[in-house]
Parts: C-alpha cells; structure tokens; sequence
C-alpha cells in the first residue's frame, strides 16, 4: 500500500513540474467553457500574462488605427463633398446616411479594441453600429425609390408584370405571381421592421449584459445570446432578401444609376461582418479561440472572438471606404445646377456651392429621421391600400412617371410627397 501511494505521489510531481508558468502543479493548461453545455465543447486554450497576446499589443492598435483613421478621411472628405455641392437633396440625404456606415463601423471598432480587456465595454460600442446598419440599408433602398420617382412611377413600370421564377435568385416561391403595389409595400416593410427589431434587440441585449445572461458565442439555451442571434438572423435575412427583390425587379430600370456596385457594397459591409461574426462564434464553440487568465483581469474567449472582429472590422473599413467613393461620387452632382424655379440662393458656378453655414444645416436636415419615422407610418398603416406615395414637382405641369436621370436629380428641394388614390392614378 505503501509503495502505491510513493508511486502516485512521483506521478503527481512529474505532472506538477511539466505545468506552464503562472498555472499551480497539476492545473491542466486549458480550462473548459463555463456553461452547462461544457460536456460537449471543445476544451478552449487559455492565454496567461507571460504570453502576449496580439489584440493586447501596440502593433494591432497602430494596425488598425492607421487603417481606420485613413477610411476616416476617405470618407469625411466624400461627405463634405456631398454637402457642399447638395444639388439633389433627396437623393444626397440617402447617399450621405449610407456613407456614415464607414465612421460610425470603424470608429467603433476601433473603440472596442482599445477597451478589450473590458468584457462589457465592447457590447455598448457594438450596439450603436449594429443600430445603423439597420437604418442604412432602409436608406438604399429609399435611395433607389428617389432614383426612379416614387411608389407610382414605379408600380408605372412594373405593375402587371409576372415574377420571374428563379431558384438563384431566390424567386421561385414567387411562381404565378404578379408585380403589384402589394410587393412594394412588402419590400419597404421587411426594411423598416429590422429599422424596429434591431435597436430593440440591442436595448435587450444591455439589460441582458447588465443581470450577466447575455454572453458572446454562449449557445447555451439559458443564455439570452442564442435567442438575439436567432431573431437577428431572422430580420436581417428577411431586409435583404426584400432589398434584393426590389433590385431584381427594377435592375432594368436602376442601369443608368449603375446599382450593381451600390448593392453590393451595401449588402457586403452588412453581410460580411454579420456572417464574420458566426464564423468566429463557430470556431470559439470548436476551441480554436483563446480566454485570457490573469491576476488584474479576465477575457472570455467570446469576447476575444469579438475582438477579432472588431480588428478585422477596421482593416475592411479601409476598402469600404475606398469602394464607396465610387459607388457613390460626388462628381455627378458638380456639374448640376438647381432648378430654375428653385426658391433657395445659388452659391458659386456648380449649383449649391454653399458656405460652412449651409454645409452645417445641410449635414443637419440629413440626419432628421423624421422621414423614416414618417415612411413607417405610411407603409404600416390599414390605409395603405387606398393610397400610393408619389413624387412630384410643385410646378403647374403635374407629376411625370417616366424621367431621365438629369431631370430626376434637378428636383431639389422643390419637391414634396403628396399621397394619391390608388383608384385614379391606375
């Protein structure tokens, strides 16, 4: 008995000798996931202050705070240019919401990395870029009604006509059906309802991370994660594909405005980071992510997954910046000057050329949601039926259903939005 007792005590102090430094003898060098679904995860890798960690070094901070403060110019640069040449302030206020997707995405990044040992800090940074996401991708969409003149001079160009059946472009369920002022609303409310469920999944996600059951990468039915991602999933999916309806329905119509780098740089900035952030998820749950054990402060490995994230984030950020200049120039509205009939002065020889002043309540009139809040009313209300939503000029001459892009873009601010009957505009 003697002898077996010595031997397991030999045993136990060659085990002890082998621990990596900072863990006690015997402690095993990985810990596994806390959570009642630890039985069938991967055990994850633990990270100690001896070793250094990338996130945590100055050269992951200088990486990515080159990139995101070279988007950061990129894209301030572009948006001055919008507001100083504002000649089609319908169509601008659109562009310049879309554009906003670069500071508020790689600034808050950049944010979240910064405060990485942290493990609450990131949520409320991430919460308020998630929040936009949702109100751009309603702005693209709005932006392609302006392209093509509103509800009516839409339904003017499609109505009657049957869906086309695609298995690729995800119409086949569609088989049968007809183009009617019905698809139209449909596509402006999946848009609008991730304009509701998003920001209330993030106020549900503090109060979550506030009484501790909310955690990144926790698929653990008790944990509120898996819930807000499921619903996530569900609306963001759905404000897609009706923004991808709405393109496969007027592409043909779109072409002048070349919609194809537009779309896809809308859908890819959105997309791309959501499904970056299941993969990283994914590969946490398979323990390929590391937690962080230290005296001063402990790191899960989920929000090290969405530290990952945040790094890729800023270095995307750069190329989004890039392409979106492209995708949206400001030179098209240089060389367009306002309405003769417009009401407000003409500032230098490009149209509104304006001073800071007008820059300031230019850049102000484009963040007012009220028009969101107002089309919201509108598609969701039970008189939608009756009614369809037309643009026209306040001149003499009456609304024009079919018009080129240069007449499109010279309506200014002399427009207003005036609610038809159905029954006589068909």
């Amino acid at each position: 008995m003697s002898q077996l007792w010595w031997r397991a005590k030999r045993l136990s102090e060659r085990l002890g000798s082998d621990s990596p430094d900072g863990l006690p003898p015997g402690s095993p060098s990985t810990v596994a996931p806390q959570g009642s679904n630890s039985s069938w995860a991967p055990i994850a890798p633990v990270v100690t202050p001896e070793e250094p960690f990338f996130l945590m070094t100055s050269t992951a901070q200088t990486i990515s705070g080159f990139f995101v403060w070279t988007a950061l110019l990129i894209t301030c640069h572009q948006i001055y240019m919008h507001l100083r040449y504002y000649s089609s302030p319908n169509e601008q206020r659109h562009i310049v919401r879309i554009l906003f997707i670069v500071p508020i995405y790689a600034f808050d990044s950049w944010l979240s990395l910064l405060f990485f040992t942290n493990e609450e800090y990131y949520v409320y940074f991430d919460t308020v870029r998630d929040c936009y996401e949702a109100f751009v991708i309603y702005n693209f969409l709005s932006l392609c009604y302006e392209y093509l003149g509103g509800e009516s001079a839409i339904m003017a160009e499609i109505r009657g006509k049957p869906i086309e059946s695609s298995c690729m472009y995800g119409t086949c369920c569609l088989w049968g059906k007809a183009y009617s002022i019905g698809f139209l609303r449909f596509c402006k409310q999946a848009t609008l309802q991730f304009c509701v469920v998003k920001p209330l999944m993030a106020v549900i996600t503090v109060i979550l991370q506030a009484f501790g059951k909310y955690k990144d990468g926790d698929f653990n039915v008790a944990s509120g994660y898996l819930y807000v991602t499921i619903i996530y999933n569900i609306s963001v999916s759905l404000s897609l594909y009706a923004l991808f309806l709405f393109y496969f329905a007027t592409r043909e119509l779109l072409v002048p405005y070349n919609p194809v780098l537009k779309f896809f740089m809308v859908k890819s900035v959105i997309f791309l980071s959501f499904w970056q952030g299941m993969l990283l998820a994914i590969l946490e749950k398979c323990g390929a992510i590391p937690q962080i054990n230290s005296a001063d402060f402990s790191v899960g490995e989920g929000t090290v997954a969405a530290g990952y994230q945040n790094f890729i984030i800023c270095i995307e950020m750069f190329f989004a910046a890039v392409a979106l200049r492209h995708a949206f120039t400001y030179k098209v509205y240089m060389d367009k000057r306002l309405d003769s009939y417009g009401s407000f002065p003409i500032y230098g020889q490009y149209g509104r050329c304006a001073p800071m002043k007008s820059i300031s309540s230019s850049l102000k009139e484009t963040m007012n949601p009220g028009d969101m809040v107002q089309d919201a009313i509108h598609n969701f209300s039970p008189a939608y039926q009756q009614y369809t939503q037309q643009s026209t000029l306040e001149r003499g001459g009456g609304p024009s259903l079919s018009r080129s892009h240069s007449n499109l873009s010279t309506r200014g601010d002399h427009e207003k939005t005036l609610l038809l009957s159905s029954d006589d505009e068909f």
